[in-house]
């Protein structure tokens, strides 16, 4: 019973650490510093946060390292929906960068979330997601035909 208890906690903990994550975004990013690395996770995992809801919103935030799941969780979800073009204007507007530097910061910070969610939670959380967000992911945005 004790080896079960052991096993669900350890499927239950983030498997990267934050520092693991931050390092990750650096290196994708090119990121000068470890700072600069952080100051990006953190403003594009709050703008993300306003993003996400439901169950979706609770296990991304359990599988994200804790200093992470923190900022994610603070936002409260937004009644709008944006477009992933959308998003990336308003956390442009929102941090002062411009769209180009701001669409690099997204995939460089999505792409680490996304290998930290893997496929089927993201599978779910691109959704309930407008379109152009699996493009800032690092995946392709497929669509139907008419």
């Amino acid at each position: 019973m004790q080896s079960q208890t052991v096993q669900e906690t350890v499927t239950t903990l983030p498997a990267m650490s934050y520092g693991q994550m931050l390092e990750q975004v650096r290196y994708n990013g090119a990121y000068p510093t470890r700072e600069r690395a952080e100051q990006v996770v953190s403003a594009v995992l709050a703008a993300f946060g306003r993003r996400v809801t439901g169950e979706e919103r609770v296990e991304l935030a359990a599988r994200l390292p804790r200093e992470a799941a923190r900022v994610f969780a603070a936002e409260i979800p937004a009644t709008d929906q944006l477009t992933g073009w959308a998003f990336v204007r308003d956390l442009a507007a929102r941090t002062g960068g411009t769209l180009a530097t701001t669409r690099w910061d997204v995939g460089s910070v999505l792409g680490v979330v996304a290998r930290i969610a893997g496929p089927d939670l993201l599978d779910r959380i691109l959704a309930q997601l407008p379109s152009g967000y699996a493009i800032l992911f690092g995946r392709a945005e497929l669509t139907q035909a008419a």
